[in-house]
């Protein structure tokens, strides 16, 4: 009982093109408005939804973020220390393992992004003491570890901080 009928009421779904005149916000896209203090019939009467008298149910108020009710609040109660700069230093981390993998006498940031070691050219790069180094290689970065500058040496190479 297959009959190439189109169903009723969809004319508008036969054609490929979409028109304007039947186009339709989906069910739920639009929300009545809550018509508040129109009588206690409404639902929405004398207390308007706000309950009954104090602070909540007037306009305009506001408390900020924390506020306990008058009580001292938490974040004042605790205490303050230490310090957190604004400006910290982020470097970019790079162990001397994937180093000796480069064979150029030379290693600079460039050819660290170029190699995929680092991923961003305007952030430092900071050299860590994790491998072994096997040649004697120059190594250009903002900072070294301790242990890699230690390594670096021992490998005959040289390190080269760079001020960027």
């Amino acid at each position: 009982m297959s009959s190439k009928r189109p169903l009723k009421g969809l004319k508008h779904l036969r054609t490929n093109k979409m028109k304007l005149h039947a186009l339709k916000a989906p069910k739920g896209a639009h929300k009545k408005r809550k018509y508040l203090g129109r009588g206690s019939s409404s639902g929405h009467g004398k207390t308007s939804t706000r309950g009954s008298k104090g602070q909540t149910s007037r306009s305009g108020r506001a408390t900020y973020p924390g506020f306990e009710g008058g009580q001292s609040p938490l974040i004042r109660r605790m205490p303050k220390r230490g310090f957190t700069s604004k400006f910290p230093k982020i470097y970019q981390v790079v162990n001397l393992e994937s180093l000796a993998k480069i064979s150029d006498a030379i290693i600079t940031p460039a050819l660290m992004l170029e190699k995929g070691l680092v991923k961003s050219k305007n952030k430092m790069i900071k050299i860590l003491g994790d491998g072994e180094l096997k040649a004697a290689i120059t190594i250009q970065a903002h900072a070294f570890s301790k242990s890699a500058q230690e390594k670096i040496k021992k490998a005959g190479g040289k390190f080269e901080v760079v001020n960027a």
